[in-house]
């Protein structure tokens, strides 16, 4: 299995101190080995598969850069895209396409004669895979020149604070980063370790504190009244919002105490006072990955359609997103939900300006905070559920009456864990308001305050933390 967060803190300072013991011409290589290293813990093989996308895209980018027409480099583009693209059908879609063939087969009248395959998806596939295709579609574009250092390149796709779940960054803004040499800075290292910090503890203190009380509730749906059901829904977009912006916060923060930087994924999205404003905010790489490679040009090709082109645009955008998180139609509808929500805003952005100049801002922008949180916490019934029978059931369940009392079914579900949830969830909600999404400002005039922020933060993860090894939620993606 990967890393669990006690192995990950031994690995971490062991490569960080040697990186700054090294040579800078050596530094590569050991970040190169340690990411063999940190990927192969889940299954050692699947490395294979990251080196044989590795060195087509790293001959692809040469090839597409020297190309002399414009129809050369596409050429060549679509061979390294239909590499990468080949390697995700095969390995996260293969029996879920299979499966679909199956049952229109057998609606009319035939067998398939497709077999299915038993592999295991290789961990974090869909991120490294995204992050391969914008390099070469950023040199076909001319944004980017073609890395000669295949060492270099490797690590660009392979670098172990985000090779599993991201942020998926742009070649602009890491290639140059390996290049250049990174001098031990004791700023960046503490602002770091402290982004780090708060990392683990949303994952460990909030997410796998939640993920409990969720799971108890899908696995005993029957047992619980409508209330209680939609609790867990909307406990569950905290968990996945801790959960992922915790990994992003952790994968932030190791690469800063070695000197580099990465984006930043996540701006406080769950204050969002509508889905465009959230979408902004959630999973920033993925949003302008496929706005920069999807979205606009599409829209920019169909220019002539008007508003058309902006609404299929935005409709055949999250579909792919959510089929992108995973191979099953609770992604897709999870996907086309969030398509058709966005279409709504755009065709009511005139009327919803008007009235909230008629609506007293405090109301309108509670108001539209909260619609918003209740249809992300709807949306991820669909996320969340394994199966449509299980997001359906999920649903109806809403509507569900128990013989025990509301206070009986959270006496069960632990009134004291929930007590410590929402105290949790407060306190994020105040440190990421006060330090710019969990990121402590570097205020020089009151180091006192950020020492109490990170001596209260990890008396919290030691007291309160949920150690268990369960992995990251968007590991599986």
């Amino acid at each position: 299995m990967l890393f669990n967060s006690f192995e990950f803190l031994v690995f971490f300072p062991l490569v960080t101190i040697l990186f700054f013991i090294l040579p800078h011409k050596f530094r590569w290589s050991l970040l190169l080995t340690a990411s063999c290293i940190f990927y192969m813990f889940f299954k050692p093989v699947y490395i294979l598969i990251i080196f044989f996308t590795i060195i087509i895209d790293y001959f692809a980018g040469i090839y597409i850069e020297r190309a002399a027409t414009p129809e050369k480099k596409r050429k060549l583009l679509i061979i390294s895209l239909i590499a990468n693209i080949g390697v995700l059908a095969v390995f996260k879609y293969y029996n879920f396409l299979n499966s679909n063939l199956d049952g229109l087969l057998s609606v009319m009248g035939y067998t398939n004669p497709i077999p299915y395959l038993k592999i295991l998806l290789p961990i974090g596939l869909s991120f490294h895979t995204f992050q391969a295709m914008s390099y070469t579609i950023e040199i076909a574009r001319g944004n980017q020149k073609a890395e000669k250092h295949f060492g270099i390149y490797a690590l660009y796709v392979m670098f172990y604070p985000q090779l599993v779940a991201g942020p998926i960054e742009r070649p602009q803004n890491m290639l140059h980063q390996f290049h250049e040499k990174q001098n031990f800075n004791y700023k960046l290292m503490v602002s770091g370790l402290r982004l780090m910090l708060w990392g683990f503890f949303k994952k460990l203190v909030i997410a796998d504190r939640i993920s409990l009380v969720v799971d108890e509730i899908y696995r005993n749906t029957d047992s619980y009244s409508g209330p209680i059901i939609a609790l867990g829904c909307m406990l569950f977009t905290f968990q996945i919002y801790c959960d992922f912006s915790g990994y992003s916060d952790i994968a932030v923060g190791s690469a800063r105490v070695m000197g580099f930087k990465l984006m930043k994924n996540f701006d406080r999205p769950l204050i969002s006072k509508n889905l465009t404003e959230f979408w902004r905010r959630w999973h920033i790489s993925l949003s302008s990955w496929f706005s920069d490679y999807l979205y606009t040009p599409f829209v920019l090709a169909k220019r002539d359609w008007g508003k058309i082109a902006v609404v299929v645009g935005l409709l055949l955008t999250f579909s792919i997103s959510g089929l992108w998180h995973g191979a099953g139609w609770t992604f897709v509808i999870y996907g086309a939900l969030n398509g058709i929500v966005l279409v709504y805003e755009f065709l009511s952005k005139k009327f919803r300006k008007n009235l909230s100049k008629k609506i007293p801002a405090v109301i309108y922008n509670s108001s539209s905070n909260l619609l918003l949180f209740l249809f992300v916490s709807f949306s991820y019934i669909f996320f969340r559920s394994s199966d449509m029978h299980t997001a359906i059931s999920m649903i109806k369940a809403c509507g569900h009456h128990s013989s025990h009392s509301i206070m009986e079914q959270l006496q069960n579900l632990g009134l004291l864990p929930l007590s410590i949830i929402f105290t949790m969830i407060a306190y994020m909600h105040f440190i990421e308001r006060k330090f710019e999404s969990g990121i402590p400002k570097m205020d020089l005039q009151k180091p006192s305050l950020e020492r109490t922020f990170s001596i209260v933060t990890l008396t919290l993860i030691i007291v309160l933390g949920i150690f268990n090894q369960q992995s990251f939620i968007y590991f599986q993606f």
